[in-house]
């Protein structure tokens, strides 16, 4: 019920604001963040430190800043995007290179999209079925309250995205045509032995393996996007082809291309990435060289 309330009567309401009135309730959530409403400070704290070990104190400080000015931001935009026009979004968001998804439109076959919490990946979400030239899924957990995950799910679908449970993927495959599939691959497995363990922003770090396993079981050309930040509201979309051959790579290389690519994004722009996910609370296994032999083992007997 209050979830409702607060949807309906605030929320989705202050969506039909402007940007520029919308970024000043961010600009306060920002002071509010660095000093009396300090999200998860620990926790973005701990990952700056550790993903960045040569910074000083004084710049891991201003990077903390820069992250909570992002997050206020993002923030604010994800309440936008819930009213956003399809118009106001393609006036903010601009595709460099469209000729890579052109190229594989024309060989017929279904395209994997992979990043990661970068940049605003909601705008990306909500605007997949008019960006690509396919049929739109993604693939997503849903989130724990009810109400806000239908809601959110339907005004993400409102372009023509369908969006798919993670745990009924494979239904997307079954359709007679090229579809585009988008994996947001940066959260924390749930398992850390079912996970793909490689060094990442200088830690060892569980990646979740599907992207891998996808692309080998249905063939897929695998595409990593990256977002950049042009200005206040406004965005670059970048595709880089990992691969439309997924069965000739060696196993793992795959998972290794698309993390390092995030890595490099992350570089670039530093505040950008979403800091306060408890990204490291997998423990790296004892026995992590006859974990990985064993992997590689049931990888190559499946699909090779």
């Amino acid at each position: 019920m209050m979830s409702a309330i607060l949807y309906y009567c605030v929320v989705y309401p202050l969506s039909f604001l402007p940007l520029w009135i919308l970024y000043r309730l961010s600009d306060v959530l920002f002071l509010l963040f660095i000093t009396i409403l300090p999200y998860r400070k620990k926790v973005v704290e701990g990952n700056i430190r550790k993903s960045f070990p040569d910074l000083s104190p004084g710049d891991r400080a201003v990077l903390v800043r820069g992250f909570y000015r992002h997050l206020s931001d993002l923030f604010i935009e994800s309440i936008k995007n819930l009213s956003f026009s399809k118009n106001e979004l393609l006036s903010r968001m601009k595709v460099i290179n469209p000729e890579v998804l052109q190229e594989l439109e024309k060989k017929g076959k279904s395209v994997l999209f992979v990043s990661g919490h970068f940049n605003n990946w909601e705008w990306f979400i909500t605007s997949q079925a008019f960006l690509v030239p396919f049929e739109s899924f993604g693939i997503g957990m849903p989130l724990s309250n009810g109400f806000w995950d239908k809601k959110l799910t339907e005004r993400r679908q409102r372009f023509g995205l369908t969006v798919v449970n993670a745990r009924n993927y494979k239904e997307i495959f079954q359709q007679d045509k090229p579809v585009s599939v988008l994996v947001l691959s940066d959260q924390a497995p749930a398992d850390a032995r079912k996970s793909y363990w490689m060094d990442f922003l200088h830690q060892s770090t569980p990646v979740l393996f599907g992207v891998e396993q996808m692309a080998n079981e249905f063939d897929l050309s695998v595409v990593y996007f990256t977002m950049n930040k042009i200005k206040r509201g406004h965005y670059s979309i970048e595709f880089k082809l990992l691969t439309d051959e997924p069965k000739i790579l060696p196993y793992g290389v795959l998972t290794e291309n698309h993390v390092h690519l995030l890595e490099e994004s992350i570089m670039e722009q530093p505040c950008h990435w979403l800091w306060s996910h408890k990204r490291w609370k997998r423990e790296t296994p004892a026995d992590l060289a006859l974990l990985k032999k064993e992997q590689q083992s049931k990888f190559e007997a499946k699909y090779r």
